[in-house]
């Protein structure tokens, strides 16, 4: 959107950080040959969690802050919980372990960032197993090293002693925890909502994904892992590819029995030039226009709406049998079965009016040159109650097509790609990592 609107509707900004996340992941994974895609935003506070089906985002008509309050405002669909790398494990009071949704954040951070924090954190739990190498700079330089001593103490005191487990074995239960909740919130976009996992790659992204991915692949029966070339920015390259999009909402609450058609033509261009004028206003040069016309239906005495896109709007007239069609389509398509002889009410008149940017193609982001495969080094890594030779790669040296075996780690200034034993990664031509079984 524009500054301008963005000053007029600022709800609409909600939730626009890892909307943004899921526009880049949606047109990787498409680049990718990858149309189905799960999303995971894992940062320093929240997972983030998105569905892609058949290219496009999983969009909501609402969706609920804190407190239970409801922003009416269309957006895609982002399921959020509290885990991070800065998520804090603790054991409460009836000895059960915890991870989030308290954050250290950034500041003061994980204890291993040597500033304040004495509570232990997802990341303080991969740098005393070894996934996170601690002498090396983080963020391209922003910490000289990470005190591994520091996640030890922390580590020890909050969680080894009071569940009478030794250090690593706290720490390996620390990441079962946070694995486990991360994996029940790709379920709740996935299964528990009629997709099946398995049709779906994993793209985790943000700076800790990475080191999940071969778990989440694992906890929810995903096929392939994709991480992106530059995980912790995805985002930000979402801001660059992201369409304009407008949206309205009108209420109707009619039955479709008495529903004009001229009326509701009517306000479908009034919409659409509001809706253009926003477009206009906004400076932005664009390829082409398009238009999503919708309704909110339901059958009578139901209480929830589905949304049936009139997919022949705007060069077929609408008439009450079009709309009855799409409905009955769309209701067999979610439900299997349509129900003869109730009555049909429609709710919403729902319009989008998209601005068309130009893409860029993905692959300037391939790796350039022949590059190199060559080791940084070993690193040992604790993992499934043993201790693993692991080697370390830098991540954005590894030409095309080039293949790791895990156990490994690539290590790159935004983020750390942790390789389970069983798994391999190869090099896409867009410089994406696909992660598999071997």
């Amino acid at each position: 959107m524009s500054r301008q609107t963005a000053s007029d509707l600022p709800v609409r900004t909600a939730l626009s950080g890892p909307a943004t996340g899921v526009i880049a992941c949606a047109a990787i994974a498409r680049a990718a040959g990858f149309p189905n895609a799960i999303t995971g935003d894992m940062g320093g506070t929240s997972f983030d969690v998105s569905l892609v089906a058949n290219g496009e985002a999983a969009l909501a008509a609402q969706t609920a802050i804190e407190f239970g309050m409801v922003i009416r405002s269309p957006m895609i669909q982002i399921e959020t919980i509290g885990a991070g790398g800065g998520s804090i494990a603790s054991v409460d009071a009836s000895g059960m372990l915890q991870v989030g949704p308290e954050s250290a954040g950034s500041v003061p951070g994980p204890a291993c960032y040597g500033r304040g924090n004495m509570r232990p954190t997802v990341t303080d739990a991969n740098v005393l197993l070894g996934r996170i190498a601690a002498d090396r700079p983080l963020g391209g330089g922003l910490l000289a090293a990470l005190d591994a001593e520091k996640s030890r103490q922390a580590i020890e005191e909050h969680v080894a002693r009071p569940l009478g487990l030794d250090m690593h074995a706290a720490a390996e239960a620390i990441l079962t925890v946070a694995n486990a909740r991360m994996a029940g919130a790709i379920r709740l976009v996935s299964i528990e909502r009629g997709h099946d996992p398995r049709r779906f790659a994993y793209m985790p992204f943000g700076g800790d994904g990475a080191l999940h991915v071969c778990a989440m692949m694992r906890e929810v029966g995903v096929a392939t892992g994709i991480v992106p070339r530059y995980p912790g920015v995805t985002s930000a390259l979402g801001c660059v590819i992201a369409d304009m999009r407008h949206d309205a909402v009108q209420t109707l609450n009619k039955p479709l029995a008495e529903l004009d058609v001229g009326d509701l033509q009517r306000r479908i261009d009034a919409l659409a030039a509001s809706c253009q004028q926003r477009l206009d206003s906004s400076g932005v040069r664009f390829d082409e226009v398009r238009e999503v016309i919708a309704l909110d239906m339901l059958y009578a005495g139901q209480t929830h709406t589905l949304p049936v896109v009139l997919a022949d709007a705007g060069s077929v007239p609408i008439t009450a049998q079009s709309i009855r069609a799409a409905f009955e389509a769309s209701y067999t398509a979610a439900f299997g079965r349509v129900l003869e002889g109730i009555p049909i009410r429609v709710m919403n008149l729902r319009y989008a009016r998209i601005g068309v940017r130009s893409k860029f193609d993905l692959k300037v982001l391939a790796p350039e040159g022949q590059g190199s495969t060559a080791p940084l080094g070993m690193q040992r890594v604790f993992h499934d109650g043993r201790w693993h030779e692991a080697m370390r790669y830098a991540r954005l040296e590894l030409p095309v097509a080039a293949r790791i075996d895990g156990p490994a780690i690539l290590e790159q200034a935004d983020t750390t790609v942790w390789l389970e034993p069983g798994f391999h990664a190869e090099v896409d031509a867009h410089g994406n990592l696909l992660v598999r079984l071997s």
